[in-house]
């Protein structure tokens, strides 16, 4: 009895030690944020966004206190959901399966899916176009035209040196000279003023120069310009079906990454639109592969850029928020998220930011 006695009066003395963490415990949710215009963005006043804007409208109804956490990627938002390291992601975040099978999701309340951002003036580059002269042959032909500018350019210097007493002595400057008129006859299809030594018969032989400059510039153009829209032809994309071969960016830990590495195109990710926007301005991309929405308001608010969605939506999904498993949660805000529909709260919203 009496070693029962101390162990009780143990066991009393350690309860009255030990912090009462139910009540000193703090109550504020920890809430995740991923930057995604027009869902979540960042201003000097804080946060906005649809998202944020539906999730602030639930928290209030429900009488919750949270702060605010930016995760640099979908990916990392995501994992810190699993491992309970925030309560609450808020973002445009897509219920998808293997996301399902690691956190909680509530009830959905955005429909929308994947398109396609490309650049307007996406087409040939310079080192495209030299690819495809030389596969088509026609470098080939500029090597021997050149070939031919400087045997001509030879063959004119002797001759005027040996007819034409004004022409220049010493051999650099004749050969420049001579270098002068051929290039004028192949670029433009006109000689320089130039004496005639020959009569009737030299203006023959000047025709026949001026019909070859012709010749030569006419063959340069139109080969260059069949390249060039031989590769803007094959180089245009409008839809899913033209992505295979190209090289395409998307949002790390993103649904349009999973979409491109199942398809096959080994995709480029980016943390975030701007990022992906400026390797496709710069030509290390051919195309985005991202949400509809964010592409689209991406779009409708920066007209200055090059860029355009293309293409119908394909993979259709829909937005929920994210909770870790067996989150107290997930119930509460299902049911302000189906009343919120119900009472038009999310279509207004919806309008404030997707009107045009």
């Amino acid at each position: 009895m009496l070693i029962l006695m101390l162990v009780m009066a143990g066991v009393g003395v350690a309860a009255a030690q030990s912090p009462e963490s139910s009540d000193t415990s703090d109550p504020t949710l920890r809430v995740g944020l991923y930057l995604s215009p027009p869902f979540v963005m960042e201003s000097e006043n804080g946060y906005s966004g649809m998202a944020v804007e539906l999730w602030e409208g639930m928290a209030d109804d429900l009488g919750l206190r949270f702060r605010y956490e930016v995760f640099p990627t979908i990916a990392a938002l995501v994992s810190a959901t699993e491992t309970s390291t925030i309560d609450v992601a808020v973002t445009n975040l897509t219920i998808t399966r293997d996301r399902a099978e690691r956190i909680e999701f509530t009830h959905p309340w955005f429909d929308a899916g994947l398109r396609i951002m490309v650049h307007d003036e996406a087409g040939a580059s310079f080192s495209s176009i030299i690819e495809g002269l030389a596969v088509s042959g026609h470098l080939r032909a500029y090597a021997w035209i050149g070939g031919v500018i400087v045997l001509a350019t030879l063959i004119l210097t002797l001759f005027d040196r040996r007819f034409d007493k004004n022409f220049p002595k010493r051999w650099r400057d004749g050969v420049a000279e001579s270098f002068y008129t051929v290039m004028s006859v192949a670029t433009s299809g006109r000689p320089p003023a130039r004496k005639n030594l020959f009569g009737w018969l030299g203006r023959f032989w000047q025709a026949l120069w001026l019909v070859c400059g012709v010749a030569v510039l006419a063959y340069v153009t139109s080969s260059v310009t069949s390249v060039m829209t031989t590769l803007a032809l094959t180089s245009e994309i409008n839809a899913v079906e033209d992505l295979p071969g190209k090289a395409v960016a998307a949002f790390e830990g993103s649904v349009g990454e999973g979409y491109a590495q199942a398809q096959g195109l080994r995709p480029r990710a980016f943390a975030n639109v701007d990022r992906a926007v400026d390797a496709l301005i710069l030509g290390r991309v051919d195309a985005i592969i991202a949400d509809a929405p964010v592409l689209e308001y991406y779009a409708h608010t920066h007209p200055e850029q090059p860029v355009s969605v293309v293409g119908a939506i394909f993979e259709p999904d829909k937005y929920g928020f994210g909770l870790p498993d067996n989150s107290s949660l997930v119930r509460p805000l299902t049911v302000a998220l189906i009343g919120a529909h119900e009472a038009g709260e999310i279509e207004a919203i919806r309008a404030r930011y997707f009107a045009d």
